[in-house]
């Protein structure tokens, strides 16, 4: 989706597990972004993959989570590297289309932000920011082998529901207090609802959005 002619930024969105990349599109409007800049809204599928802990059944998802528990995950670290590299690509296909690194965020929602999040602090250009949703991170020793000089101040905004039962929040604090540990900074905001998004938590990030693309 272009929100109009020329795109001068692009947005990378990845959906949350079972879902697919229309999932995010209708919140596009509800951003309030300033309708003189262009931005390029890219909702890519994730591959259809048995998942272990929906009993192999298979859907979209970026890698396999073997189980769900409230204070930890395990996952599938070979499919998390494969979903990275992919979304990679996509961030080269932009460059390529005449935006610079620099005004690339990535995004995601859930299984999604754990993409978003490995991704963009692994990737070796500077991004524009990075914004994750009910999210979480999948593997802090993936992060560690690659994390990237280039972004070591990215913007981070992220946000989660305190009634979180599908990606607990518990999971999303941690993910916080890693990056806080390693010498990022978040804009952190909670919400009190259930694994979804808000209304207000979409105006927070498209002011958190606007506020990026003015600095850029």
């Amino acid at each position: 989706m272009e929100t109009g002619v020329n795109p001068a930024f692009s947005i990378i969105w990845m959906h949350g597990l079972g879902a697919d990349g229309s999932d995010f599109e209708a919140i596009v409007p509800e951003l309030g972004l300033n309708k003189a800049t262009a931005v390029r809204f890219i909702f890519p599928h994730a591959p259809m993959i048995p998942v272990t802990c929906n009993g192999g059944y298979v859907m979209r998802a970026w890698y396999d989570i073997i189980s769900l528990d409230s204070t930890s995950r395990s996952v599938d670290e070979e499919g998390i590297v494969h979903s990275c590299a992919a979304i990679r690509k996509l961030i080269v296909r932009e460059i390529e289309r005449g935006i610079p690194s620099q005004r690339i965020f990535i995004a995601g929602f859930s299984q999604g932000g754990a993409i978003a999040y490995t991704t963009a602090l692994t990737y070796p250009e500077k991004l524009a920011g990075v914004i994750c949703l009910s999210a979480y991170i999948p593997s802090a020793r993936l992060l560690d082998e690659e994390l990237s000089d280039a972004n070591k101040t990215i913007p981070i905004f992220a946000a989660h529901g305190t009634q979180d039962d599908v990606v607990s929040f518990g999971l999303g604090l941690r993910a916080k207090e890693t990056l806080n540990a390693r010498g990022y900074q978040l804009d952190w905001h909670t919400y009190p609802m259930p694994h979804s998004v808000c209304l207000e938590e979409i105006i927070a990030l498209g002011k958190w959005l606007q506020a990026r693309m003015e600095e850029c």
